[in-house]
């Protein structure tokens, strides 16, 4: 097999025919998150901008850019390409993020970098959301959607909070744990109630093994717990400012798929 064929049918292909991921592509797309994530906390310590709270809020429209553009492309409003779906939308959000930080910081470096790149990102969500507004008669809202995510978002939640009672390491980390069961409930309530299906290779298997697509709180519960256990116990000699932009990542990937999987169910 040519690297022609072997691109194309493990990284086009579950684009053009709506697969899924497959083992080859997730380790080539995790090695280049890796990374990117490297690359770019550098790229901000040069910049000379800090991984904080400031920050975060300003980054927020920028994370929902993707799960935005996804869902519109998935209920027909954008047409599907390698740009629009995952991965190639979040590479093109990210180079959105990025281009947009660099411009804003070259011509505004200050305290007001912040506020005025963060209004360029609402800016851009806008505009997203001006594409679904002039549509809106061709969508339409399953609202008892809400029946089944509710309180399947309440159990799940209440089970992080006992846990953060009992464990400092959900503790101090609830909010990627709260975030990740968030998005194992868009996961679990779209596939139990409304006949989804599962995309990324690990989960899809799990679900196969265990024949419930509830393991998806297993799998977060498990993987986000050894990732803060490696990040806060084993790598505390670690600058903190990168420990905090790998939790930003993690947060990230887990709010923008939850995210996006609300607005795949609900827009129909």
């Amino acid at each position: 097999m040519g690297f022609y064929e072997f691109f194309y049918r493990y990284f086009v292909e579950p684009i053009k025919y709506n697969q899924g991921y497959n083992i080859v592509n997730t380790l080539v797309y995790a090695l280049i998150l890796g990374v990117a994530v490297l690359l770019l906390y550098k790229m901000l310590k040069r910049m000379g901008i800090k991984i904080d709270e400031r920050f975060f809020v300003a980054l927020m429209p920028y994370i929902l850019l993707g799960p935005l553009m996804r869902s519109i492309t998935d209920i027909g409003l954008l047409p599907r390409t390698y740009l629009t779906v995952s991965p190639g939308g979040y590479f093109v959000i990210a180079g959105f993020a990025i281009a947009s930080l660099f411009v804003v910081w070259r011509h505004c470096n200050d305290e007001r970098l912040y506020s005025i790149y963060r209004d360029f990102g609402w800016i851009l969500v806008a505009g997203l959301l001006f594409i679904m507004v002039i549509n809106w008669d061709k969508l339409s809202v399953r609202w008892d959607y809400f029946k089944y995510f509710i309180p399947s978002l309440i159990i799940a939640e209440s089970f992080i909070w006992v846990l953060s009672k009992k464990f400092e390491l959900v503790r101090n980390n609830r909010i990627l744990f709260y975030t990740h069961f968030y998005d194992a409930t868009t996961t679990f309530v779209g596939i139990q109630f409304f006949g989804f299906w599962e995309q990324h290779v690990l989960a899809r298997t799990l679900m196969n093994i265990f024949g419930t697509p509830a393991v998806m709180y297993l799998e977060k519960l498990v993987i986000i717990t050894l990732v803060v256990y490696i990040l806060d116990r084993l790598m505390t000699e670690e600058d903190p400012e990168l420990i905090n932009f790998v939790k930003l990542t993690i947060f990230i990937l887990g709010f923008g798929p939850g995210t996006r999987n609300l607005l795949i169910a609900l827009l129909r």
